[in-house]
């Protein structure tokens, strides 16, 4: 086993101890970073969490909501975080996806698939403070926070050589395994030199909680238009969560806008299917963009989560894809554990058999989420039959519908084991 502590270099020590060599050190203390971290406890490694933030999870000052997968729902119960969330999570039971100027429109209904329900919604800020309770009773992680990762010097035998700041010192750690979960602007990815493609939907995307008439019914509706999306999630408390796309060059006029106005924009670009629109929280905006990277793996070392790939939220798959990024991981390194315990979590065979397992789920996926917000807001007149038949056809094709929902459950590819549930094959 090797040691526990890491240590830094100080050359003035004499004798020196041989330098420690932690097994995984994972560079990010986000959803995913967190999730790895839960994923790995109790298989006898030394893994060092690096966190930005001093205060565990990163705050989160908006409304986002989560949307997990049944997939993740399994998974995320496996590994003991769902029960520590404060509040309950709101099923998802039904989903309603159409678009504005096209007829037809797709309903799927869980118990039709022999579901209670498809996943469930939790808010980000409760969810990060499950996570930060989990993280709390794992007695064998070390978490250097706050912590930056500021950089890679040269490899040694066995060893990634990564550069950490601490109260603005510098010192050095090593690792069997570097794990950049650091977020879509990934300093690890950079630090590889691993090229990333970034495509911008000239969206921006506002969020907020979002109240109603009449209260949620466990529908979760996609609406779409030529701006984007319009999404709302129904959420435990009796409010939705909301996702409204706007053009990026409307986006300044829209963030001035007072809650009356915003509400009937909202209400204009969304229509009536959940009710007026009566009133709403806070409002946060980011931009829509896609950042894909060109390897999932270097020597020693790996990205997760969206430092491999950040997505549109359209179809709400981005932490669902990272989680099974990181679950995959974590199943490889537990499966090549030896009888002896002892194993090397940087070894090539290991990083190839994770990048060939995550393949089939993460193209899946990527052609999934950019072709539905390529196609779904391309305004040409040609597309709208073409759109309309689509959702047509879904609608009424079980063996479609099978396939969209198999998706959107998380069964793609190659799942990790903690995904499955009662009834689902390996």
């Amino acid at each position: 086993m090797t040691a526990t502590a890491p240590l830094p270099d100080n050359p003035s020590h004499a004798p020196q101890s041989p330098p420690v060599i932690h097994d995984v050190v994972i560079v990010g203390g986000g959803l995913v970073g967190a999730s790895l971290a839960i994923a790995l406890d109790g298989c006898g490694l030394d893994v060092v969490l690096l966190e930005a933030s001093s205060g565990g999870m990163p705050e989160v000052f908006d409304q986002r909501n989560l949307s997990f997968a049944e997939a993740t729902v399994n998974a995320l119960g496996a590994l003991g975080v769902m029960r520590h969330l404060q509040g309950p999570a709101a099923p998802i039971k039904r989903i309603h996806v159409s678009r504005a100027g096209d007829f037809g429109r797709d309903l799927l209904e869980a118990a039709a698939h022999g579901r209670d329900a498809f996943g469930q919604v939790v808010v980000a800020r409760e969810f990060g403070q499950a996570l930060e309770a989990r993280l709390s009773t794992l007695a064998g992680l070390r978490r250097l926070r706050p912590a930056r990762f500021a950089g890679l010097d040269p490899d040694e035998p066995g060893a990634r050589v990564v550069r950490i700041e601490e109260a603005g010192v510098e010192r050095r750690v090593r690792t069997r395994l570097l794990v950049g979960a650091d977020g879509a602007s990934s300093l690890v990815r950079e630090a590889l030199g691993i090229e990333a493609e970034v495509h911008d939907y000239r969206q921006a995307l506002f969020v907020t909680r979002l109240a109603t008439d009449r209260w949620p019914d466990g529908t979760a509706y996609e609406r779409l238009g030529d701006e984007g999306p319009a999404a709302l999630l129904p959420r435990a408390d009796r409010h939705y969560g909301l996702v409204l796309a706007v053009a990026r060059e409307r986006a300044a006029g829209v963030g001035r806008m007072g809650e009356a106005a915003f509400l009937e924009l909202a209400q204009q670009r969304f229509g009536w299917r959940a009710g007026r629109f009566t009133s709403c929280g806070p409002r946060s905006m980011y931009p829509a963009t896609r950042t894909v990277a060109a390897s999932l793996v270097a020597p020693r070392a790996v990205l997760v989560g969206n430092a491999a790939q950040a997505i549109h939220p359209v179809g709400a798959q981005g932490f669902n894809l990272g989680l099974r990024d990181a679950l995959t991981l974590a199943e490889e390194i537990r499966a090549a554990r030896g009888s002896d315990g002892e194993s090397d979590c940087g070894d090539p065979g290991l990083l190839a058999r994770y990048a060939a397992r995550r393949d089939a789920d993460r193209t899946r996926t990527l052609a999934f989420s950019d072709g539905l917000a390529r196609i779904s807001a391309n305004p040409a007149a040609l597309l709208r039959p073409l759109r309309s038949l689509g959702l047509l056809a879904v609608d009424r094709s079980a063996s479609l519908q099978a396939g969209l929902v198999g998706g959107a459950m998380g069964y793609r590819g190659d799942v990790p084991a903690l995904c499955r549930g009662p009834g689902v094959a390996a």
